[in-house]
């Protein structure tokens, strides 16, 4: 099993930028995937990163070349830098893990606790 716990977050004005930390535990050495989802209020969860288990990133259109998903291999740990904020970035945002099978990533089983953003504008 994996445990992620994230870190990072909070509130910044339109423009400005946040970076997230997501950091996984338990079984580490089997080959897992993560990806980086987010919920705003009244809204569906919304995948905005999806990273294989090499850790090469999928940006959703609404983030791309505004976030940049980078890693820290030796301690486990996925960042998630987030610039140009607009006020539509407000939202929960989670990282989430699941372990892959033939290199492909079917289902994210273990969520970290979620942090909250909020851009003002």
């Amino acid at each position: 099993q994996l445990q992620l716990v994230q870190s990072g977050g909070g509130s910044v004005q339109a423009g400005g930028s946040l970076t997230l930390s997501c950091v996984a535990s338990g079984d580490t050495y089997s080959p897992y995937c993560m990806a980086w989802f987010r919920q705003a209020p009244g809204k569906e969860r919304e995948g905005i990163v999806y990273l294989d288990e090499d850790g090469r990133p999928r940006y959703a259109e609404s983030v791309k070349g505004r976030f940049t998903s980078s890693q820290d291999n030796a301690k486990k740990i996925r960042y998630l830098q987030m610039n140009s904020l607009e006020s539509e970035d407000t939202a929960m945002y989670y990282c989430a893990a699941g372990y892959t099978r033939y290199s492909e990533c079917y289902e994210y089983d273990y969520w970290g606790q979620g942090t909250q953003v909020t851009v003002s504008s």
